[in-house]
């Protein structure tokens, strides 16, 4: 039975390290920012899972402990790559405008939800700041 659980555990350290290294040559080889984003948020995140699968395996099985550093890595993992994903292709739509041009025009017609106010925002805003407001320059 060890070695049967040493063996899944080596399999699993395989398979992450193979998705590691097709990430990080993604991200190094890919030609444009939108196709590198997919390197690291798809491949890194199976190869990082791959090699929880391989810790959890390890330790619950031969050692007989609970997998909570695992379980809490791979929470953080799932949370924080696709924040980071969205937060690169929007810095990436937001410096260049062929790309802003290309996009699809949504019901309100602004091209993209996140490029411009809402309506609702831009009509209660007001046209210059009150002079008691902080904004305005104090003389």
């Amino acid at each position: 039975m060890t070695t049967l659980l040493e063996f899944v555990s080596a399999v699993f350290i395989v398979i992450g390290g193979a998705f590691l290294f097709v990430g990080s040559l993604g991200l190094a080889k890919l030609p444009d920012t939108m196709r590198r984003l997919h390197a690291p948020t798809k491949a890194t995140t199976l190869g990082i899972g791959s090699l929880l699968i391989a810790s959890l395996v390890y330790f619950v099985g031969l050692r007989h402990t609970a997998g909570v550093h695992e379980i809490l890595i791979t929470l953080f993992l799932f949370l924080t790559a696709p924040v980071s994903a969205i937060m690169i292709a929007k810095a990436h739509i937001f410096r260049h405008q062929q790309v802003q041009q290309a996009l699809s025009k949504d019901t309100g017609g602004s091209g993209w939800a996140t490029l411009n106010a809402a309506p609702e925002a831009v009509q209660a805003a007001p046209a210059h700041a009150p002079a008691d407001s902080p904004a305005s320059p104090k003389a």
